[in-house]
């Protein structure tokens, strides 16, 4: 059985120092626990230093985001194997904040995705509605087309590699918080979604997650759900308090 992801999206947050004085904070916070796996995304930055603190912890590094080729006269871009160079395990991809500030297309979003699992990097590729798309009761028509795109020319070898993040837009740092009903639905439409465009062998390894204003208050009712896999942190990731409180979240009243 594969094992939960708890990712924190650290944005642009966190100067060197401060990245360096959360983590071993974190490490300490979190020590032992071994049934849930742990990501966290410093900004580039960081990335370094922080590689060097993980070395011997069960926590992994994270790409907040990444372009396509290889190298190039590509101004201000990181390529997949330069954060495979520096220590990265997972890329996080279509983040919503990418879409709606950078212009970020499905498209785009598939490039980076196809890069990533070339170089070896595992994707946590994020797809959501806005709030007008849910109030119009668009949701899965909506996520379902980001899928689809996402997704396209992957194999079904590759999909174990890849994570899906589902992440309503209107939840992202609003405070507001899809109940863990809503999201179960979703999760539940996205993985009958990847049965039809793979196969059961394919995807049974492949984790849903889930984005929008997670916190230690709500963490043990979304990983109650049967289709939620783990969760990807905004803000309660800055905190060393908040975000161990999250990756040992309760489950059937057993802390894990």
């Amino acid at each position: 059985m594969t094992l939960p992801l708890i990712a924190g999206n650290w944005k642009m947050y966190m100067t060197i120092n401060q990245a360096v004085e959360l983590v071993l904070k974190l490490r300490d916070a979190i020590k032992g626990v071994s049934n849930v796996e742990v990501a966290i995304a410093p900004p580039f930055t960081a990335l370094h230093h922080i590689n060097y603190l993980l070395a011997e912890t069960p926590i992994k590094l994270c790409g907040q985001d990444v372009f396509w080729e290889k190298s190039g006269a590509y101004t201000g871009e990181i390529s997949p194997e330069m954060l495979k160079d520096v220590g990265c395990r997972y890329v996080i991809i279509g983040h919503s904040e990418r879409r709606q500030h950078f212009n970020e297309t499905d498209e785009i979003v598939n490039r980076k995705i196809l890069s990533s699992l070339k170089e070896g990097l595992k994707p946590i590729f994020c797809v959501g509605e806005s709030l007008e798309q849910r109030e119009k009761g668009k949701t899965i028509t909506i996520v379902k087309k980001q899928v689809e795109e996402g997704l396209r020319k992957i194999s079904n070898g590759q999909m174990k590699d890849v994570t899906i993040a589902y992440e309503p837009v209107w939840a992202i740092g609003t405070g507001k918080t899809a109940t863990s009903e809503q999201a179960e639905e979703i999760h539940n439409s996205i993985r009958e979604l990847l049965y039809d465009m793979f196969n059961l062998e394919a995807v049974k390894e492949t984790r849903i997650i889930y984005g929008g204003s997670v916190n230690p208050d709500n963490i043990d009712g979304i990983m109650a759900q049967p289709n939620i896999d783990g969760t990807l942190v905004g803000g309660a990731s800055l905190k060393a308090d908040s975000f161990s409180r999250i990756v040992k979240f309760k489950k059937t009243g057993e802390r894990q």
